[in-house]
């Protein structure tokens, strides 16, 4: 495990910066995730198990500085149990000190454990981007001439072109200027400066689930979604609320005109 995680600290910075060699766009495959469509939601236990490698594979590169430790107990989100997300908070380490002043206790003088209410802490030391809100940073959809217009079916596709890198590696390397760069289907030009994160079987489910290359890529590609967009489901609830009343009100405001019309139409 300890090799996999350095690997993916030598250049893990290629995915935010989007620093690529020349050549096409690369290939996102679409996923169908439960939160697609208007009736979609977050599947929790897909949270769960895309937190469970975050945590032991990810965290050690990458941070999650917008999301509050709390959410994990969010309905809507992983909804771990009150308990399990305070220990989860006490346990979570903190990789990258000075990065997180904040955390530093002047009285013990030495930083003190993560609270509920603390965020995810900040890691800035291994060079590699934070990934709070890479589902969104990333559009795994186009069209032609990048006019965007395969979005309007598709979505902007963030967690699907996150999946998609992940499972996207052939094996191939090569180095340039001193850097090792691998083949990636789905990263633009073909190359990325950033080793696989994962290989499957990197971890294992309490649900026992397949632990398959491809379900760890959807399943930490839709938890890094619900990192992005944590409230998705509410609004949902109340986008539906707010469409009925306008539809109720629409029927009252047309038989009212209905109503006050019909006198003087009947006098025509």
């Amino acid at each position: 495990m300890l090799k996999k995680l350095s690997l993916a600290t030598v250049s893990a910075v290629a995915l935010a910066s989007g620093a690529f060699a020349a050549g096409d766009a690369g290939h996102t495959h679409d996923v169908d995730f439960s939160y697609e469509g208007p009736f979609g939601t977050y599947d929790q236990n897909q949270l769960q198990r895309g937190l469970k490698i975050y945590t032991e594979v990810c965290s050690s590169c990458h941070g999650l500085k917008f999301v509050p430790l709390r959410t994990l107990a969010d309905e809507g989100g992983p909804a771990l149990p009150e308990d399990q997300m305070k220990a989860y908070a006490t346990a979570f380490p903190i990789n990258d000190e000075l990065s997180n002043p904040q955390l530093f206790d002047k009285d013990l003088e030495e930083y003190r454990t993560l609270k509920p209410t603390d965020n995810f802490p900040a890691l800035y030391s291994a060079n590699a981007p934070d990934l709070s809100l890479m589902a969104k940073a990333r559009a795994g959809f186009h069209g032609p001439l990048g006019s965007g217009i395969n979005q309007l079916m598709k979505g902007i596709g963030g967690a699907e072109y996150i999946a998609s890198l992940m499972t996207g590696y052939t094996g191939e390397e090569k180095e340039e200027a001193g850097t090792t760069f691998y083949e990636n289907t789905a990263f633009p030009g073909g190359w990325i400066s950033m080793a696989p994160p994962l290989y499957g079987e990197d971890v294992d489910f309490a649900d026992g689930h397949s632990n398959e290359l491809h379900h760890e890529a959807e399943d930490v590609a839709a938890f890094l979604r619900w990192t992005a967009e944590p409230h998705q489901d509410a609004r949902k609830r109340t986008g539906f609320v707010a469409v009925f009343f306008l539809v109720i009100l629409t029927v009252l405001l047309y038989l009212t005109n209905k109503r006050i019309w019909a006198p003087i139409k009947r006098k025509d």
